[in-house]
C-alpha cells in the first residue's frame, strides 16, 4: 500500500491549481470587484448570489450557509471523493506527478480511488461505442441518425455510439484494459446472469449509444435507444442508479449547454436525446434534458446556479408533445416553478412536433421559431387545469376560479399578476364570473399564502418572499453558537479594526514588511473569535508572507490552527472583498489598517499606563513614577511616527 501524499505535494497542488476556474465548472462566477468573483452557492438552495471565490486567495465562502475552505475542499465537496482521491484527481489535472511518504510511488491500479476508476471505464466505453458506430454492423444505427438529419460530425459532437449485439463486446474490451469484473460490476454497464452462474454480460447491446456526462465533462452512465424490432426491452433504456449516475441529478447536454447557459441566460428543457442534437445544431445552444426522470428539484439546484438565478433576469423554456403525457410533464414542471426566480414559459410546437421532427421537416429556423411563441407556463398550466371543469355553468366557472386564484396569485411579477387576473376573468367567461370577483379571489388567495397557519407555525410562503443574503460581514451566524466566540456587534469601532487587521494578514500577508508583521503580532485583540484567530496567525507563522503566489497554502495554516467551529470565519474573511481598486491602492489600504491597528494597541497601552500612573504617589516611587511618564512619552512618539508614515 502506498504512503500518505506527501505534505509540500498537498500545498504545490493547492498552489497550482485555479480555484475560478474548478468552481467555474459548477457555478456561474461574475466579478465582484478586484480578485473576487461571486455566485449561486452550489450547497444551498438560494435567490441572490452570496457565494465568493478569491483565486489569489485560494479560497472559497458562502455568507449565506457558511460552508467554506480550498480548492481541494470544494472539489470534496462536490464530488463526494475523499481527501487523497481528490488530490490525485487535481494533480492530475495540472500533470502534477505526487510524491508518497515512505518512498511510495502512488497507489497500485486497483488501490486507486473508486469513483476515478468508474469514470475511466465509462470514458473507455464510450471510446468503444464511437468507435463502433463506424463498424458494418452499425448501419441500422446510422440510419437512424441520417434520417433524423443527424450527420457523422454531428454524431462525433454528441459522442453517439454504437454497442454491438455480442453478449461480452464491451466486457471483453474493459476486462482487457485492466478493469476488475468486481469494479465492473459497479459501473451499471452490465447485468449479471440469472442462472446461479454469477457472470457479467454487457447490459446495452445492438442499441445507439449517448453518454451522458455530469457538468464537468465526465461520463457517468449511457442513454441507449431500441433499433432492432427483435429486441425485447423497452425503446430506451438508460443506466441504472450508481455512485456515479443519479437521474435527478443529471441532464443530459448539460456539459455542451452550460457556457451558453450562463452567458444568454436562458435554459431549454427538451425530453429527448434527439431533441437535445436538434436544438444545439440549429441555434438553442441552452437545451437540456432529464433522463429518464421528470424535472425536479435537483435538476433545479444546477440549472439556478447556471442561470445566476438572483432575480434580475433569465428565462426557462419547458418544450413538451402536445399529447397528454406531455401536458401532465408541463404540469408537473409548474409544480416546480417557484423555485425559480427566472421566468418560466412552455413551448409546444405545432401538432405537437418536438424539436427534432421540426427541424427535419421545417428546418432550424422552425426550431427558434419554438422558442420565440413560448407562453407562460402558468398560463399553460391555468388553461390545462381548465379541461377538468365545465365552463359552461356558473358552478364549474367558480370551481374553476377557486383552482385558478393561487396561481395568478403566486406570478412574482406584480403587473403581470394585474394582467393574468383580467386575462383569467375572459377566460372563465364573464356569464357567471365577473372581474371584480376574479380580482378578489386573487387578492383572497395571496392574503392566505401568507398568514399563519391555525397551529401557530407560519403558513405557506411564496418563495420570492425570502430575503435575500445579507452583505458579507453582516450576514447570519457562520460560526458555531458557542458563547465565547460569538460574532461581534459589526457597529462596534474596536471590533471592526480587528476583523479588518485580519483580512488585511490573511489576505495580502506578502504587502507585510517586518515592523508590521511584529506590530500585528504584538498587538493585543478584544473579541474573543478575533483573538483566536490572532493567535492562529502567530502559530502559522509569517512565512505567507514571503511569496505572493503561497497565499492559498498560507490560508490554509491558519485554518488548521484554529478551533473547528472558526474554521468558517477563516474562510469568511479571506475571501471579503477589500476596498481598493488596483494593487497600489490595495497596498496603501494594507498599510493603512495595520497602522490603526498598532495606534490602537498604543492607545490601550497608554490607557494603562495612565491609570497606574494616577494611582501612582511621586513622593512613595519617583523611580517608577519617572519610568511610567517615559514610556508614555515613548508610546506617544511612536503613535506620531505612524499618523507621519
Amino acid at each position: 500500500m502506498a504512503g500518505l501524499i506527501k505534505r509540500e505535494d498537498i500545498d504545490e497542488v493547492r498552489q497550482r491549481t485555479d480555484i475560478k476556474e474548478v468552481v467555474d465548472g459548477y457555478v456561474t462566477l461574475k466579478s465582484a470587484g478586484v480578485g473576487s468573483w461571486k455566485g449561486l452557492c452550489p450547497f444551498h438552495d438560494e435567490r441572490s448570489p452570496s457565494f465568493h471565490v478569491r483565486p489569489h486567495m485560494g479560497s472559497y465562502h458562502c455568507f449565506g450557509c457558511g460552508e467554506g475552505g480550498d480548492v481541494i475542499s470544494f472539489v470534496q465537496k462536490m464530488d463526494h471523493t475523499s481527501f487523497a482521491e481528490t488530490v490525485e484527481k487535481l494533480a492530475a489535472r495540472i500533470s502534477f506527478e505526487l510524491r508518497y511518504e515512505d518512498g511510495g510511488t502512488g497507489p497500485r491500479r486497483e488501490d486507486s480511488g473508486k469513483r476515478q476508476r468508474l469514470l475511466d471505464a465509462h470514458k473507455i466505453a464510450a471510446e468503444f461505442y464511437r468507435d463502433q458506430l463506424l463498424t458494418p454492423e452499425a448501419a441500422t444505427g446510422r440510419a437512424f441518425l441520417q434520417e433524423r438529419g443527424f450527420d457523422r460530425a454531428a454524431a462525433e459532437h454528441f459522442g453517439v455510439g454504437y454497442a454491438p449485439q455480442g453478449w461480452d463486446g464491451l466486457l471483453n474490451h474493459l476486462t482487457g484494459r485492466g478493469f476488475l469484473l468486481d469494479e465492473l460490476k459497479l459501473t451499471g454497464m452490465f447485468s449479471v446472469s440469472s442462472n446461479n452462474s454469477g457472470r457479467l454480460y454487457d447490459r446495452f447491446r445492438g442499441r445507439l449509444m449517448w453518454p451522458i456526462r455530469d457538468i464537468t465533462g465526465d461520463t457517468v452512465g449511457f442513454g441507449a435507444r431500441k433499433l432492432y424490432e427483435d429486441d425485447p426491452g423497452p425503446k430506451y433504456l438508460n443506466t441504472p442508479e450508481t455512485t456515479l449516475y443519479k437521474k435527478s441529478q443529471v441532464l443530459y447536454g448539460i456539459d455542451l449547454a452550460k457556457r451558453e447557459i450562463a452567458k444568454s441566460r436562458q435554459l431549454v428543457v427538451v425530453e429527448g436525446y434527439t431533441d437535445v442534437m436538434a436544438c444545439h445544431l440549429a441555434g438553442v445552444g441552452t437545451a437540456v434534458a432529464t433522463c429518464g426522470t421528470a424535472f425536479g428539484a435537483e435538476h433545479i439546484k444546477i440549472a439556478r446556479r447556471l442561470l445566476s438565478d438572483d432575480g434580475t433576469g433569465g428565462e426557462v423554456i419547458f418544450t413538451f408533445d402536445g399529447d397528454a403525457a406531455g401536458q401532465k410533464a408541463a404540469l408537473r414542471a409548474f409544480e416546480e416553478d417557484q423555485r425559480f426566480n427566472a421566468q418560466t414559459y412552455v413551448a409546444v410546437g405545432a401538432d405537437g412536433a418536438d424539436p427534432c421532427e421540426l427541424r427535419q421537416t421545417a428546418g432550424d429556423q422552425a426550431v427558434q421559431d419554438l422558442m420565440s411563441t413560448r407562453r407562460p407556463l402558468f398560463e399553460f398550466a391555468i388553461k390545462a387545469s381548465f379541461d377538468q371543469f365545465d365552463l359552461s355553468t356558473g358552478e364549474g366557472q367558480t370551481k374553476a376560479l377557486r383552482h385558478a386564484a393561487p396561481i395568478v396569485a403566486n406570478i412574482r411579477d406584480v403587473s403581470l399578476r394585474s394582467v393574468y387576473t383580467r386575462e383569467l376573468s375572459r377566460w372563465l367567461g364573464m356569464q357567471f364570473v365577473g372581474e371584480d370577483q376574479v380580482a378578489r379571489a386573487v387578492t383572497a388567495a395571496a392574503k392566505r399564502a401568507t398568514q399563519p397557519a391555525q397551529d401557530g407555525k407560519q403558513g405557506a410562503q411564496n418563495p420570492q418572499s425570502r430575503q435575500p443574503a445579507q452583505a458579507p460581514g453582516s450576514g447570519p451566524e457562520l460560526v458555531e453558537e458557542v458563547p465565547q466566540f460569538r460574532r461581534p456587534d459589526p457597529r462596534d469601532p474596536v471590533a471592526r479594526m480587528e476583523r479588518e487587521a485580519l483580512e488585511v494578514v490573511l489576505q495580502y500577508p506578502q504587502l507585510l514588511d517586518q515592523d508590521q508583521w511584529d506590530r500585528f503580532s504584538d498587538s493585543r485583540f478584544s473579541v474573543p473569535a478575533y483573538a483566536a484567530l490572532h493567535d492562529a496567525v502567530r502559530a502559522a507563522g509569517t512565512t505567507g508572507r514571503d511569496r505572493a503566489d503561497s497565499a492559498s497554502n498560507w490560508v490554509e495554516r491558519v485554518r488548521q490552527e484554529v478551533p473547528d467551529m472558526l474554521r468558517g470565519y477563516v474562510s469568511e474573511l479571506a475571501v471579503t472583498p477589500l476596498p481598493a481598486t488596483d494593487g497600489e491602492g490595495m497596498a496603501a489600504y494594507c498599510r493603512d489598517i495595520l497602522s490603526r491597528l498598532s495606534e490602537l494597541r498604543i492607545t490601550r497601552l497608554k490607557a494603562e499606563k495612565l491609570s497606574s500612573l494616577q494611582r501612582l504617589d511621586p513622593a512613595a516611587d519617583p523611580s517608577l513614577f519617572q519610568q511610567l511618564n517615559r514610556e508614555l512619552m515613548e508610546l506617544e512618539m511612536e503613535r506620531r511616527a505612524l499618523r507621519s508614515d
